[in-house]
């Protein structure tokens, strides 16, 4: 049986340390490393051994009681979340260390939501419980209050035998085990498989306890969870996989790292994915940096191929269609500055190949400006990117002060016509623009006629709208948040060609967002704060100066717990403040909470000094042809020259 585990955490909890002890105990390193040592067997990189704190979510092997494991250490630092929300979405268990000395923290309610909304079945490991002054029953009651009620102690449980309080547990969460109860009493083999659904069903959820640093507890919590945690991967049947991640070897060769989750695949295989067939031409099974060459791979295992060219994060390979979707996006943006003796083609060469192993980056060459913009989570990514470039590449770089990114959509509905006929070209396309959803995206809807315009073209225009994202006209931001509708559309047998369609179909939306009420949107966060009482007061008026909103204060014990939401750019720093007039006693959870209407348009608007009239790949102004000649026509008289009413 092949299982995937993570170890999850908030940033210092042990995770790393935890990591080792599982190694060590089934014989897959020798020697237990330690972050403060910086002979860690996962934290290889120089980076990591440099910093103590994990920067890849790097992967160790490891056979335990006729089960091979996959182990992935994941960061625990909020900057490098969404490499951890990669390695999410190709566990079979995720282990969350809690720090029993500092409870449940920030980074881990988040950890939560996310194993939440991909359905991973949750192990809880309460570290550091040798520490002077640790509760146990205090950091299970926070457990409860802020993550699940639905918890039980391990320790009630041994050799598949289960203590009373466990039984009736159990039993109160199966009807049909709770009639057995009643009738004829606890059956071992029956409980046991219906504790195994439920973790697996996320109905409930294990913990155990002890310290990673001094081994206490480490191997007794693995024997349990490799008896409550099981798989059932589809051996037979075509070939399935989803990619995991990116890398470059030390030759600079693109290894895609896989979890397969149906069939199998052999060296020399040929594989599909985006519409491309690639012949898989190495397989390995990594432990570490090191790895071993492999014939063939098994549904449930995670191993990296060459031979990938293109396949990204997420996407879906063979029989798999569904491509993953990530939460956690980067909200800043940062200009890329470096010595101009250098070419700028070989700076964004490298940056690329960062790109294609950490998709959260989105890196961008502005052609306007001439400069490159990379997207991050703070200010630590920064100082991490400028490392790796010149450990990997051997630049120097550095960056511009982070900036917020920001986002536009609509209030009202419009149609926006679009246009398209210099001399032997021919297109034109009429779209309706509604405001959507906050947070929803663009979605594309179709109501043209096939006697209107043929279906290949009606595509085209489709995939225009989604071959790249589209800018807003206050602060030429990314366009979100909208349905279009093509509503009809014309072509010419003889004259249309290549790019005519594009041509039409950016302008009918540049003509749209001219008639509409446009709006600015920011980044916010979602948060979580809890404070004694002699502070509340002033963490709700800094909520309020910082233009955020708040829920009526709720009193839990000796502590105040608030709740909602505040903008990134004035909230992004606070922790260090918070951190300072509690003196650290306090809890700051911030989890990006998606977009929402700009709290200062005007400023931002200013700030930034748009002109949608200058903006070289966009204009709303629509090319009509007359006497052999074509001439443009602006937006505003757009509608009244369409030639389709």
């Amino acid at each position: 049986m092949y299982k995937t585990i993570g170890v999850v955490a908030h940033v210092d909890a042990g995770k790393t340390t935890f990591s080792e002890q599982l190694l060590f105990h089934t014989n897959s390193i020798r020697h237990r490393g330690r972050v403060d040592h910086q002979d860690t067997f996962l934290d290889s990189h120089e980076i990591e051994k440099n910093r103590g704190i994990t920067v890849f979510a790097d992967q160790g092997a490891f056979t335990f009681n006729g089960s091979h494991y996959t182990l992935i250490d994941t960061p625990g630092h909020v900057d490098f979340s969404p490499e951890m929300e990669r390695a999410i979405q190709v566990m079979d268990a995720a282990i969350v260390i809690i720090s029993a000395a500092d409870g449940v923290e920030g980074h881990t309610e988040t950890v939560w939501q996310l194993l939440k909304k991909h359905q991973v079945p949750t192990f809880f490991f309460l570290n550091k419980t040798d520490r002077e002054g640790v509760i146990l029953p205090d950091v299970v009651d926070e457990i409860r209050g802020s993550l699940s009620e639905e918890i039980f102690d391990l320790s009630e449980m041994e050799e598949g035998c289960m203590t009373e309080n466990l039984i009736e547990f159990i039993a109160e969460r199966d009807e049909a085990l709770l009639e057995r109860y009643m009738d004829a009493g606890y059956d071992e083999a029956l409980w046991l498989e219906a504790l195994k659904r439920m973790i697996k069903n996320r109905d409930v959820f294990a913990y155990g306890h002890g310290s990673a640093l001094k081994d206490i507890g480490i191997l007794d919590f693995l024997k349990k969870l490799d008896l409550l945690a099981e798989t059932d991967y589809v051996v037979e049947g075509d070939f399935a996989a989803r990619v995991y991640k990116i890398r470059h070897d030390e030759n600079g060769n693109r290894v895609t790292f896989l979890k397969v989750l149906q069939g199998g695949v052999r060296v020399r295989d040929e594989v599909q994915y985006a519409g491309k067939v690639e012949k898989v031409t190495q397989i390995r099974r990594y432990n570490g940096k090191k790895f071993e060459a492999l014939d063939v791979a098994h549904a449930g295992e995670i191993v990296a191929v060459t031979g990938l060219s293109e396949a990204g994060a997420g996407d879906p390979i063979g029989e798999l269609v569904e491509k993953a979707e990530f939460d956690l996006i980067p909200t800043l943006k940062s200009k890329v500055i470096f010595d101009p003796s250098i070419h700028v083609k070989e700076v964004l060469r490298c940056f690329k190949m960062l790109d294609a192993e950490d998709p959260s980056l989105r890196v961008v060459w502005d052609e306007h400006v001439q400069e490159i913009h990379v997207h991050v989570m703070g200010v630590i990514q920064l100082e991490v990117l400028r490392q790796i470039m010149r450990d990997r590449f051997q630049f120097d770089v550095s960056f511009g002060d982070p900036r917020i990114l920001y986002k536009e959509t609509i209030r009202s509905t419009v149609n926006g016509y679009g246009h398209f006929e210099p001399l032997k070209h021919y297109a034109e396309v009429h779209l309706k623009i509604e405001p959507a959803e906050r947070n929803s995206g663009i979605s594309f809807y179709n109501v043209c006629h096939a006697n209107a315009l043929s279906i290949g073209n009606q595509n085209l225009v489709r995939t225009h709208l989604f071959e790249r994202s589209h800018h807003g006209l206050l602060t030429g931001s990314t366009l979100t948040d909208v349905k279009i509708t093509l509503l009809t559309g014309r072509g010419h047998n003889e004259h249309t060609s290549g790019g005519d369609f594009r041509e039409a179909t950016f302008r009918a939306l540049r003509q749209g967002l001219e008639k509409a009420e446009n709006i600015l949107l920011e980044p916010v966060y979602d948060f979580k704060i809890k404070v004694g009482m002699e502070h509340i007061g002033r963490v709700l008026s800094d909520i309020q100066q910082a233009s955020g909103s708040f829920e009526p204060p709720e009193a839990i014990g000796e502590n105040t717990v608030v709740t909602g939401r505040v903008p990134v750019a004035t909230f992004m720093n606070y922790s260090t403040t918070f951190a300072s007039f509690t003196n650290g006693k306090g809890a700051l959870t911030l989890q990006f909470g998606g977009y929402d209407e700009c709290h200062n348009p005007k400023e931002v608007i200013e700030a930034i000094g748009y002109n949608k009239d200058a903006d070289p790949e966009y204009t709303s102004t629509s090319i009509f042809c007359a006497k052999g000649k074509g001439y443009p026509v602006p937006w505003y008289e757009a509608e009244a020259a369409m030639h389709l009413l």
